[in-house]
């Protein structure tokens, strides 16, 4: 056998056991698919702003990490989405507060009833407790890229709710398996009719319930705008909400796209935040253009009625969602802040 014969079947023989080297770094790179749910439908400033988040990051990773989205509550509600992304089927998605909490519970300490008084408070708090959620979340099985909250909630109902006794004679929905409403409503003597979230559209339209609560932005997408009359001034709560990807899924892009994804999420989802604010503000034309009138507490007393139940809905949950030192925790940041925003004054 000639010297090169014998070169020639030895890179033969190499080829066949080691083809990765003879491989180029891109093409050696593995392409990285992440399916993303979310109940906001296509076409939303939501769903832009997120195909906008995924875009920024394919370019990073030289198009080896995309997102393939699910939008509009295709994939069921937030309790299907978990229970599909723990099996694999899916891999992230954009929660509500709802969704946040049953994975782990003590996140709805940030929806408590009537905590929160204005946007920069919940700002505040949110940046004191970021660490320890994203621990938590990943203690859990979860990357929390970052916080997308729903804003500010009110009820929105066939006839007008002024009062504690008005949502009483009322047929109020509840998000099936909301233990935070679900206390809200004990405390206030409303006996609500749990739904998913996706029935409640059918549920307007049959009468089956006729008053229910969301965001402003939120009743637009959701089209419930459409079925009911009135929106009470009160805002019933703040309400939470943030994209998760599945730990397993992230830990297997490398360290240097785990790097790109986590900086492009701490960079770009505060802007939808923003974004999402401004919608709430806009849907407010958009829900008195259709016909949907405001309505106001007649009375302090009310309101009053309104926070005691707060109140004793916090009470209720704390030790059994969330723990009491979490809530002290909270509680303690938010009178920081407004300490020192009174001394400002």
């Amino acid at each position: 056998m000639s010297f090169f014969n014998f070169i020639g079947r030895s890179l033969f023989f190499l080829i066949l056991l080691f083809p990765s080297i003879w491989t180029s770094p891109i093409q050696a790179k593995e392409k990285h698919i992440i399916k993303f749910a979310t109940l906001a439908p296509e076409g939303s400033s939501w769903m832009k702003s997120m195909r906008t988040l995924s875009n920024k990051i394919k370019k990073a990773t030289d198009g080896n990490v995309i997102f393939r989205f699910y939008p509009g509550g295709v994939s069921g509600d937030e309790i299907d989405v978990i229970r599909k992304m723990r099996i694999g089927q899916l891999h992230g998605a954009g929660f509500t507060g709802v969704g946040l909490g049953q994975i782990l519970p003590g996140v709805r300490v940030l929806d408590l009833p009537f905590l929160f008084d204005n946007d920069r408070e919940v700002e505040y708090v949110y940046s004191k407790m970021n660490s320890y959620f994203t621990d938590s979340y990943e203690d859990k099985g979860y990357i929390l890229l970052g916080w997308v909250p729903v804003g500010w909630v009110h009820f929105f109902s066939q006839r007008p709710i002024r009062s504690v006794e008005d949502i009483r004679q009322s047929k109020p929905w509840i998000w099936e398996g909301d233990p935070l409403v679900e206390s809200v409503y004990k405390g206030l003597g409303v006996q609500p009719i749990p739904l998913s979230i996706t029935d409640v559209l059918l549920s307007l339209q049959t009468g089956m319930v006729n008053t229910v609560y969301a965001s402003t932005q939120g009743a637009l997408a959701l089209q419930w705008f459409t079925k009911v009359q009135h929106i009470t001034r009160l805002r019933m709560g703040f309400a939470t909400g943030g994209v998760l990807i599945s730990k397993k899924q992230f830990y297997k892009l490398s360290q240097p796209y785990q790097d790109k994804v986590r900086k492009i999420g701490a960079e770009f989802l505060p802007e939808l935040v923003q974004l999402i604010q401004n919608d709430n503000k806009k849907a407010h034309k958009v829900l008195e253009k259709n016909g949907v009138k405001w309505v106001a507490l007649p009375d302090k007393k009310e309101m009053i009625r309104f926070q005691e139940a707060g109140g004793l809905a916090r009470k209720t949950l704390a030790g059994k969602y969330f723990s009491t030192e979490l809530l002290n925790e909270v509680l303690k940041h938010l009178q920081e802040f407004r300490k020192t925003n009174r001394n400002n004054k």
